[in-house]
């Protein structure tokens, strides 16, 4: 079971650095955009 926990604490690592690489590279127009449609969905939270 811990193997399986290990597995996805690294996958999970893994794509918050490649999304994290992919986000340092949009325009301001792109970040916006994002921005407004993970807000819609409930994916940004600014109370935090």
């Amino acid at each position: 079971m811990a193997y399986f926990q290990h597995s996805d604490e690294y996958r999970r690592d893994e794509l918050i650095r490649v999304i994290e690489h992919s986000v340092e590279k949009l325009t301001l127009q792109e970040l916006e955009a994002l921005y407004y449609d993970m807000s819609t969905k409930n994916y940004i939270n600014e109370s935090c």
